[in-house]
Formats: structure tokens, sequence, C-alpha cells
């Protein structure tokens, strides 16, 4: 295949047919050529230097599957600002196993400055790009496809599929230093041997065609092996090729999930060193009239050794009060510093824009940038939303409405007796004392152990923190395979831990209780034990696990624990991700369990049996289980069950479901399990259709209002009619009446799968708090930055009204 300088084309495969929207023009007719096939979703990412960059798309339907398919292509900055998007709808239905008609559009931006710009690509109804052929021309020199489909439940790989066995190919990928493997399969009869040539173009190895079209090699390790790409020539373009450390990877690989290679070893540029070089890539900030400010950023070192990299401010229209706090930063191989950018908020009306551009000085031509924005005024994100909150590609809170939090945001809040926040972080511990955050490690903060428990070896095992009626605190941390309870009596400023009974060496979840709005606890939490007993080949979500409650008591400071209370040894598990739904409560001397069970399978169920007993501590005996719901589908650890009381005790279970309504039960007597409950009802009774659930949050307000929050699907609606997509709902039951229709809370950026990772808490004043972070399924966007998007939504009434929560939110009495 012969490429010219300024001129390469590629095809990618995904799923869909075209026609241009929006104010993409489509190059004539013929222009645009399939010189080049793979399979699965992605993008393209282009070191662009100054001038105009043009990028022609072309997509056709490979006829098989015959669903409704469109290619979204967003071409998007340095700092991921979105420059243009268009969308290749479906066009003359094609024959099945044959290509449909062409479609095409054009995509082109006035490049001003030099930076990593973003081709990204997905399809509706098809995220693992199966059921299309797309392509792309560009007359940028340097580019990296990055092949990035859909997750599945399962090891990460992406196998790059090659769809054109009338020309030959290469594929240009970096080869690790470690040995690595190249197997091709697919390949059509009487193909020729590939070659695989080294980044001096010498041949380092051929591959024999074996039966069944499929050719492999093994290399041996060579620390010598740098930075340059290797080339692996194919005859033809039909194969299935997998490369270690390319499409699939090991823990120890240091470019892991960053399926990047190029039909051209030419246009490489040094972006597996340089991925994430400076983030955020946008910052939106507000202020008052002439105040000092400062903008956080963060300046990454992806390769495995040391580089420096260079910092400087640029300003598109004149310079303004702007500084960066370094202009040189030295980083060990994967290590992140913070630098600030100081600014000073001009006068009423007025935004002032910066560059913030970052070099490396072992690869100055690497240089890409982020951008500062600063506005006079007051944030959007300070008001009520209008709600949903629609996220935008590369447009998230903070790009919409300013939003900066204010307060650690790496999980969900929880409230003290005395109404602090706390939040658990990396950095162990954070609560707001005296206006201001303060940090504990756990383990640097344990000033004695049990069972020779070395306080170094303590790592976070939940993100749950719970607290009792004198103030004492909680957490739940692990040493190895043994569980550890920490207790602090100084509001995490020392911590004494515990040992966590259970069965030695043995893999298990822990879980304990946590305010949900009326259980205030006299002592430490009850604790949930899960040990894995099994799990089922041919069925993936189906788990069994014994289920043991956990006592622990407050004596003279100290902690101590009783012999575990035997629950279940059916129990199909926790699902804690999102929701993190509540387990156990407790009122007085009755604690509160609810769970449920795999079944066998060849029995059919209605969903996973779910129950509640109720312990005594008074009498040390356990209640005979009472089933109180399905949750469909059965055998699925996805469907965990919540609980929670009201003011008068009486208990409100969810069953969990996967996909479905979630059944809602109400026991009959207060601070009793086993005196009768409600027939279940759903959260969608009464709906025109079955609300898609799953993921349950659930608490209870100060009036005895039942709060929900989920993920529901939708399906067919704006602003994805032609497929399907996840939004973060709320619902709400008031005292005596159903429960109300959902309400959308945010939805997402893309269609198809997608999950927010919600946890719901309320405060001692009853204010809800919904910590989220979007998860696309595609990993093309979820990797294009490091670390997570969480924000934090609160309503201070209800669920009436929400708003973004910021740090002066927080300070309640």
């Amino acid at each position: 295949m012969m490429y010219t300088a300024n001129m390469l084309s590629v095809i990618l495969t995904l799923s869909a047919v075209a026609s241009p929207a929006g104010n993409a023009k489509a190059p004539p007719p013929g222009q645009v050529s399939i010189d080049f096939g793979i399979g699965g979703c992605g993008g393209v990412y282009f070191l662009a230097e100054p001038g105009e960059l043009t990028v022609d798309l072309e997509k056709r339907d490979r006829g098989r599957k015959g669903r409704r398919t469109e290619l979204r292509a967003i071409l998007a900055g340095p700092d991921r600002k979105v420059l243009q998007e268009v969308t290749l709808r479906d066009g003359v239905p094609s024959t099945p196993g044959r290509p449909g008609q062409t479609q095409t559009a054009r995509l082109s931006t006035q490049v001003v400055r030099k930076g990593v710009y973003v081709l990204n690509i997905t399809a509706s109804q098809d995220r693992y790009g199966d059921t299309i052929l797309w392509g792309f021309r560009t007359n940028c020199r340097r580019y990296l496809i990055e092949t990035s489909r859909g997750h599945r439940d399962e090891r990460h790989q992406e196998p790059l599929v090659l769809l054109n066995p009338n020309r030959p190919g290469d594929v240009g990928f970096l080869p690790r230093a470690g040995a690595f493997g190249i197997e091709v399969a697919g390949l059509p009869a009487g193909t020729d041997a590939l070659s695989v040539f080294d980044d001096r173009n010498a041949l380092v190895q051929t591959l024999r065609m074996e039966s069944g079209g499929e050719a492999s090699g093994s290399f041996a390790a060579d620390p010598k092996r740098g930075s340059r790409p290797w080339r692996l020539h194919l005859p033809v373009q039909q194969a299935t090729v997998q490369i270690d450390g390319t499409t699939r990877w090991d823990r120890d690989d240091p470019y892991p999930n960053l399926s990047l290679w190029t039909p051209d070893p030419a246009s490489w540029f040094a972006f597996h060193q340089y991925r994430w070089l400076l983030t955020p890539y946008h910052r939106l900030l507000y202020g008052r009239p002439g105040a000092q400010g400062e903008a956080t950023f963060h300046v990454h070192n992806n390769s495995d050794r040391p580089k420096t990299v260079t910092l400087q401010i640029e300003f598109p229209e004149g310079p303004w009060p702007a500084s960066v706090s370094a202009e040189r930063i030295a980083l060990r191989a994967k290590e992140a510093r913070e630098v600030v950018v100081r600014y000073t908020v001009p006068v009423q009306g007025e935004t002032r824009v910066c560059h913030l551009r970052a070099t490396p000085v072992e690869d100055p031509d690497f240089s890409t940038y982020s951008t500062l924005t600063v506005r006079c005024g007051v944030a959007p994100a300070t008001r009520p939303l209008s709600i949903p909150l629609v996220l935008k590609p590369y447009c998230h809170e903070n790009e919409q409405f300013g939003y900066v939090a204010g307060f650690p945001v790496e999980s969900q809040l929880y409230f003290d007796v005395a109404n602090r926040p706390w939040v658990r972080t990396s950095r162990g511990a954070e609560v707001l004392r005296d206006g201001k955050w303060t940090a504990t490690d756990p383990a640097r903060a344990v000033t004695s152990s049990s069972h020779g428990l070395s306080p170094r070896s303590i790592g976070m095992a939940s993100t749950k923190i719970a607290f009792d009626r004198d103030g004492d605190v909680y957490l739940l941390g692990a040493a190895g395979r043994n569980g550890v309870l920490l207790h602090s009596r100084d509001g995490g400023k020392t911590s004494a831990a515990y040992r966590i009974p259970g069965r030695e060496g043995q893999a298990r979840d822990l879980d304990f209780e946590v305010f949900t709005g009326h259980n205030v606890s006299d002592g430490p939490p009850p604790i949930l034990s899960y040990t894995h007993l099994g799990a089922d080949p041919k069925r993936i979500w189906r788990r069994i696990n014994e289920l043991e409650l956990l006592l622990p008591a407050k004596t003279g400071g100290r902690i101590t624990f009783g012999e575990p209370v035997p629950v279940s040894k059916q129990c199909i598990g926790i699902a804690m991700h999102s929701g993190a739904p509540s387990e156990v409560v407790s009122r007085g001397t009755k604690v509160h369990v609810v769970w449920a069970e795999a079944t066998d399978p060849e029995v059919k169920v209605a969903g996973v049996p779910t129950f509640v007993a109720t312990y005594d501590r008074d009498t040390k005996t356990l209640g005979k289980p009472a089933l109180v719901a399905y949750g469909p589908p059965a055998n699925d650890i996805h469907n965990t069950p919540s609980i929670t009381l009201d003011s008068q005790g009486y208990l409100h279970v969810l069953a969990g479901t996967h996909g479905q309504p979630f059944p809602y039960c109400r026991s009959l007597k207060p601070d009793d399990a086993h005196s009768g409950w409600t027939e279940p009802t759903t959260t969608g009774e009464g709906e025109k259709e079955k609300l898609s659930q799953t993921y349950i949050g659930l608490v209870c307000g100060p009036d005895d209002t039942l709060h929900l929050a989920y993920r529901l699907w939708q399906t067919g609606k704006e602003p994805f009619p032609a497929s399907h997509y996840a939004t973060l709902a709320y619902q709400r039951k008031r005292p005596g009446k159903p429960w109300e229709p959902p309400r959308v809370l945010i939805v997402p950026p893309f269609s198809e799968y997608s999950v927010f990772y919600h946890r719901l808490t309320i405060d001692r004043n009853g204010r809800l708090f919904l910590s989220y972070d979007y998860w696309s399924t595609y990993w093309f966007y979820r990797t294009d930055h490091p670390g997570s998007r969480r924000a934090v939504l609160m309503s201070p009434d209800g669920g009436d009204t929400w708003k973004l929560a910021e740090n002066e939110d927080l300070a309640g009495p």
C-alpha cells in the first residue's frame, strides 16, 4: 500500500450507515476510499501542527444484524473543546452479508496552536463495533489509532480485525520490553507469510501460515527495545490480530489498556509516554472582580523513565494577570505532580482565557496544552439545576456550570452526630472541622491493634463511614485477607485497629451499618461478613456466600467481638460499586438484616429470593428469616437489596433487580421482621412501561419519606432515539402514598451501556447528597481522562430541587 506524506487513509469497522449531520460538509463522491479495514470502536489522536486539520470520514454497513446503527464522530481540541460533530445515519439497507452504501462526511478545524486533537467514534446499538465499516483520511502527518470497544465483563482485549482482503497492510505497534507473542487468525487460504520488522525496518521474524488460516510468533524479552514502533506486515488485510502489550495486557505492562497502533509507522508519535501529560484539559472558574484565584493542574509522566516537563502560559488575546507556579518540573517514572496557575479575575462582564502548555524536554516534538477560562461573576453551579443535567461529550459539570466542589469528592459524604461531613479518600478519612478539611491516614493514626495487626499493612475495604451516639468514628479496613475495624474516639485523630473474626485467609466481603435517616447506633455498627464459597462458571453472576452477622461491643473504650451469628449459606453476595445499598439497620436492641440468595438454576423462580431477619441483642437470637420479595432475574449478584427504617421503626425493603422494577414492601410492626409484611409492590406500579432499574440507593427522610436513587435505562428517547442509554434517576415515596414517577437527574453524553457509581446519603437534617461518577462503556472516552469525574448533587428540600454541592453547602447546623 502506498501513502503520501500528507494524505493517509485508514478504515475502521463499527455499526451504522451514513448521511452527514450538523454543519459538516461531505467530500465529493469518490474522494474518500476504503484503503484499510479494521474492527472495533475507538478513535484517533492527532498531534496537529498549526494550519488546517481535515478528517474525511466514510462508513458502510456490513449487513450483519439488520439493526439501526448510526456512527457518531466528534472532533475535539487539546483542551477537549468539541469543535465539530457529525452523525452518519442509516442509508439504504444492505444485502445480508454484503456491505451497504457508502456514507461520507468531513470534519475540519483551524489549528492555531500545536496540540493533541482527538477524533471520537461510537456507534448506536453496536458498542463492540461489529456491524459497520468506518474509515478516515487526514492531512495530519502524526496520528495514532486507538481501538477501544465498549467493555465486556471479562479480561480487556482489543483485537485488531482487518477487513480489506484486496490490499496488503501494516500494523505499527509499540513492542513491550518483556517477552510477547503475536497471533493472527482468519487469514484467507493461500496467504503468503507475514513479516515482523523492528524499528530500524530490519526483519525480525517471519510468521508462517498454519492450518485454519492462523499464524503466530514469539519474541524474547529485550530490555533494549525502545519507544519506536515495530511493524507487522500482512500480504492481505483479512485477519484478526492479537499482540501482547498492544491488544491485551498483563498487570506489569507499562501501558495497560492503551490499544494504540497505526497502519503507517511514519505517523507515530510518543503518545504512550505522554498520555495525560497535563490535566484537566479545561477549567472554567468564576470570581469577584479583581479577586485572586488559583487553578490546579496535574502534570503526569506516563513513561517508565524520568522526564522533565516545561510549562508556559500562552495568551490567545493578549496578556492578563496569570502565571504558573513552576516553569519546569522533573518527574519520576509514572509520577504526577500538581502545578498551580494563579490569576486575577477580570472586571464585571469580562472573560479571560489562557493556555497552559506542557512540553517534555526529552521529546520537544511532543507538546500540548490545557485551557483556563476565568469569568467575573457567580458560577451557575451555585444555583438550583434545571433537571435533568445533560452531560455533553467532554463537557461535564465544570465546563457547563463552573462547578468546583471545594471538598474531597473521591467517594460519598457521611455526616457524624454533630452533622460534620466526612469522606473516605485515598488519603484516609477526611472531615470538615472549623471550616477546614483535614485528613487522617488510618494506618498512621493507629495507636493500638489486636492479633498482631501491623498498622502499615491496613488498607481501605469500604468507602462507608459509621458513627455511634457518642460521636465515635468507625471505618472498615483490610490487612491481606483479614478484615479490620478501625475505631476512633477523638474524631479520627487516633484510632485502634481490631481484626474482624472470620475464616483465616478466605476471601470475603465486609459491610456495616451506616446512617440512613433514623438509625443512630448506641455502639459500634453491626458488621456483615460475606465469605465466598463458590461461583458458577456457566452463570457469570451466580455466587454463593456464607453470610454472618458480627456484633462488636464497646467496653471501656475498647472493642470486643462475640461469636459470629450464622445468617445464610446461600447468600448471593453484595454489589456495592453503585448504590452502596444498606443491608443492615438497627434501633435499640434490635438488628435487622436483609439479603438475597442463590437458587438451584434448574428450578424456575421469579428472581433472587429476598429475606429479612431480626436479631435480638437481649435474647441473643436471630428470628426465622422472612421471605419478603423476589428480585428478578434469579441468580444475579447485581440484585443486592436494601433496608432502612422510619421514625416509628417500621422496616422498608427494596429487593434488588437487574433491569426490572424494584419490589417494595414494609413490615407490619415496628422493629420486627417476623410479624408480617405488606404484599410486594413495585416502584414502577402503574407505569405505562416497566422501569428498567438497577443499583439501589435508599434513605429515609425526617418526615419518613423514602428517597431512592438508581440507574434507569431509556430506549428510543431523546437525546439518543436510535438506541438505548442509562440515566441516573430519583424517586420518592411519601408516607402512605405510592411511589412517585421517576425523575431523571443525569443524562449521559453517550448512548449504550453506562453506570454512575452513585451513592445516596443523608445528613442529620434530612438533606440528600448524591455522589456519582459517570462511567462510559467506551474505553476510548473513559481512558482519555485519568481518575474519576465524580461530582455531588444535593437536595436541601427532600428531592424537590437539586444543585451541585459546594463546600459552602456542607456546613449545615
